[in-house]
């Protein structure tokens, strides 16, 4: 397969990983750890992410950064004057977008009115609240710190300063009927998001859940019937679903997520943070340490990198169908070249076993993903690898 030969970069995001939280949850496979004593390092982890950001200058000089996107752990834990010094600095330090889109996470449980107003007053202008049920004995389950009492509370603050936000809703609970799973849908639809998030419950590796499966978790075959209630739900009433499990009013796709399936760029700051930056002729993926002791004392010595490495020419098509192919839409042709350096013909092949198994449809110059392939994407991708 030839050199990566890139006559343009692909669009840029930043991401920024504060990896604190109340509580781990047993599903959360994500680098997250508990407070102890509900002491967080706020002022030493912001000084630590602006001197990481720093870090990436060279990386990317003269480019501009369309999105941002606070996550973790639990951003809401830190106070508004931290956002903000994070973002004030951020701005003196990168080239942003007039019309940047920065998100940050939130959790129902950790919400203060304050805060949310202080992160709007700090140049947020996208909240996602992890929700996740509607439901008091779920929330239980899922080992969430917050009630529905509570989730109502925070969903009002948040509208309140907010007039785009994102409800997470997670689906395929123990014990759950698709009534139960409809209604998490229907409640969630009520406070009238710009966006809805929509997982199905899986059990990820090294977590609580993989120890100690709950009893009770609906079977593949109720977990579709699950999936198309909520896509019916949610369509009649005005959401559409872009992606595998996003949907969203008309014009409020989430910019920072739509950069990742589309194999844009971004960088990655924070304790374990993951980036993925092109260049003219190669591509790295980089990856910070994932610890925040360790992250926080190696960043003064510049030794915060605990990977990088440059993905093989031949790893890109699986690469980039990875993300592409979760698009509802699918992608123009034209797409692969652009962001992979690769000419389309080598993949064509691939393309058409796809097709003949009824994953794909090939459209003039669109690759999109049937309702098979939609349902059965890991099945798909495995014609990449």
């Amino acid at each position: 397969m030839p050199n990566i030969n890139l006559t343009q970069l692909p669009p840029l995001s930043l991401y920024i990983h504060i990896p604190w939280c109340v509580k781990k949850c047993p599903y959360c496979d994500f680098n997250s750890h508990a407070t102890k004593n509900n002491e967080i390092p706020e002022e030493q982890y912001i000084d630590a992410l602006i001197r990481d950001a720093e870090s990436t200058l060279p990386l990317i000089w003269g480019r501009q950064i369309q999105t941002i996107f606070i996550g973790g752990g639990t951003p809401s834990l830190f106070s508004g004057k931290a956002i903000d010094r994070l973002i004030t600095n951020l701005r003196m330090l990168y080239n942003l977008s007039p019309y940047t889109e920065i998100t940050m996470e939130a959790n129902p449980g950790t919400v203060e009115q304050q805060y949310i107003a202080e992160y709007r007053d700090a140049g947020v202008n996208r909240i996602s609240l992890g929700v996740q049920s509607f439901n008091d004995v779920q929330l239980k389950n899922l080992g969430r710190i917050h009630n529905s009492h509570e989730t109502d509370l925070a969903i009002k603050k948040v509208k309140d300063c907010f007039d785009n936000f994102n409800l997470d809703i997670i689906y395929g609970l123990p014990n759950q009927s698709i009534e139960d799973a409809v209604y998490d849908i229907q409640r969630a639809i009520d406070y009238q998001p710009t966006h809805i998030s929509a997982y199905n419950l899986t059990i990820e590796p090294n977590t609580e859940f993989a120890k100690r499966t709950p009893k009770g978790i609906p079977d593949d075959d109720i977990c579709f019937q699950m999936q198309d209630e909520i896509i019916e739900t949610l369509e009649n009433n005005g959401y559409e679903r872009y992606e595998t499990s996003a949907y969203c009013k008309k014009g409020f796709n989430a910019r920072h997520n739509l950069n990742y399936w589309e194999f844009g760029d971004y960088l990655g700051i924070g304790a374990g943070a993951h980036g993925k930056i092109s260049f003219h002729d190669r591509i790295i993926r980089q990856m910070r340490h994932k610890h925040p002791a360790k992250y926080m004392e190696s960043i003064l010595t510049g030794q915060h990198i605990q990977t990088s490495n440059e993905i093989a020419t031949k790893d890109l098509p699986f690469e980039f169908m990875m993300n592409a192919l979760r698009l509802t839409g699918g992608f123009k042709t034209t797409l692969f070249t652009e962001t992979t350096g690769q000419a389309f013909s080598q993949i064509i092949p691939q393309l058409l076993q796809a097709q003949q198994t009824g994953y794909i449809l090939l459209d003039g110059n669109s690759v999109i993903p049937t309702t098979k392939g939609k349902d059965f994407l890991n099945n798909l991708l495995e014609t990449f690898l």
